[in-house]
């Protein structure tokens, strides 16, 4: 298979060969067969965003945070780990390793900002200290 650089082109079958692999995977297919309806619109959608994030195309109109919520009882931060390792796995396979590279950091960050949106919350019976500071801040 020749790798790719980042563009329309390689981002399409990149996210298509991903999808494939997560709908196949044992842990992450029963959520996202569940969560999607229409695999052709979704893989189109991750595309525009995929190609919005990497070349700035403006493509994607969505909001992926209240997205990922509906499904917080299901997802883990275990299971972003799964995906991380199957999105590396295929990126290396199918991209040059540049791009691989670029495509894998900024999927590291928008997993971490949607844990933050997910897990991360103060936690209701905190202590504060004399000046009123929170001294304990809590992560489910």
């Amino acid at each position: 298979m020749e790798r790719k650089r980042i563009n329309d082109e390689g981002l399409g079958r990149l996210v298509e060969a991903f999808y494939a692999r997560v709908r196949a995977d044992e842990e992450l297919a029963p959520i996202f067969n569940d969560a999607i309806t229409d695999w052709p619109e979704h893989l189109r959608k991750l595309t525009d965003f995929w190609s919005s994030v990497m070349l700035t195309s403006g493509r994607y109109k969505g909001q992926p945070v209240p997205a990922h919520m509906r499904h917080r009882s299901r997802i883990t931060p275990e299971l972003f780990e799964r995906w991380l390792g199957l999105w590396t796995e295929t990126t290396d396979a199918m991209m040059e390793p540049a791009a691989a590279s670029a495509l894998q950091d900024k999927a590291r960050r928008i997993a971490q900002s949607l844990q933050l949106a997910m897990f991360f919350r103060i936690d209701a019976e905190r202590s504060t200290s004399t000046s009123g500071d929170i001294d304990e801040v809590a992560v489910q």
